[in-house]
C-alpha cells in the first residue's frame, strides 16, 4: 500500500463504539485502509476491548467473531492493525489469525516488548509493530529513552514499524524511521490540522477515531 494509509481507530470509534461490527462497518463506509482494534483475555475469552473496565462491561465482541466479520468480501481491501494490550495471549491470536485467514493481512502491535517478541518468535513471518504511548504510558512500560530503543528495534528488524503516540513525531524521527526500512504511524489523531500536518510530513499511516476527517 502507498501513500499515507487511512486507519479507523477502533473501527470508527467517533461514530460508534470502539470494537463493535457496527464500528467496522463505519469504518468500512468511509473507505479506510486499516481498522485498528484491541484485544485481550477475559475470563479465559479472546474479546476485542481496549481496558479490563471495557472487557468487564459486557457486549464483549469475542475475536473470533471478529475476525469472522473482516474476513468476509467486503473488508478484502482493508489491512488490519491488532493490537494485544498484554502478554500470554499470543498463540491464541496466532492461532484465530491463521483460522479466518487474516494473518497476512495484519499488523500485529502493543506497547510491551514482550509481546511483540512473543509473536515474532511463534511466526516469524508475522508482520509487528512497537507501540509508543505519552509519558504516563511510557513510564509504566520503563521506557527510559523511548527514542533509541524504539530505532533500534527497527533496525534489528526486532520489530517492523513504530506507533506512536502523534505528539511525538516529528521530521527527524520520521528520517530515522525510513534510514531503517521501517514504517511509522501516528496515533490517535482526531482533528484535520493534525492530520493534514502529518500527511505532509509524509507519516506512512495515521490513526483516528473519525475517518470522516480523512476526506
Amino acid at each position: 500500500m502507498t501513500g499515507c494509509e487511512r486507519i479507523g481507530h477502533g473501527g470508527a470509534s467517533r461514530i460508534e463504539r470502539a470494537n463493535t461490527l457496527a464500528s467496522f462497518d463505519a469504518a468500512r463506509r468511509l473507505q479506510v485502509d486499516v481498522i485498528e482494534f484491541d484485544v485481550r483475555a477475559w475470563r479465559g475469552e479472546l474479546v476485542l476491548a481496549h481496558t479490563l473496565l471495557h472487557a468487564g462491561l459486557g457486549a464483549r465482541l469475542a475475536l473470533r467473531s471478529a475476525l469472522a466479520h473482516l474476513a468476509r468480501p467486503q473488508f478484502d481491501e482493508i489491512s488490519l492493525h491488532l493490537d494485544l494490550k498484554h502478554t500470554g495471549s499470543e498463540p491464541g491470536v496466532l492461532a484465530e489469525l491463521r483460522r479466518s485467514g487474516l494473518l497476512e493481512r495484519t499488523l500485529i502491535c502493543s506497547q510491551l516488548p514482550a509481546v511483540v517478541d512473543a509473536v515474532r518468535a511463534l511466526e516469524p513471518a508475522a508482520r509487528v509493530g512497537i507501540s509508543i504511548g505519552g509519558p504516563l504510558a511510557r513510564a509504566s512500560h520503563r521506557w527510559r529513552d523511548w527514542h533509541a530503543q524504539a530505532l533500534d528495534g527497527l533496525a534489528q528488524r526486532r520489530w517492523d514499524a513504530l506507533m506512536a503516540n502523534h505528539k511525538l513525531i516529528d521530521g527527524a524521527l520520521l528520517d530515522a524511521v525510513n534510514e531503517r526500512q521501517g514504517r511509522l504511524y501516528a496515533w490517535t489523531v482526531n482533528e484535520r490540522t493534525a492530520i493534514e500536518a502529518l500527511r505532509a510530513l509524509g507519516v506512512h499511516g495515521i490513526a483516528s477515531g473519525d475517518p470522516r476527517l480523512f476526506a
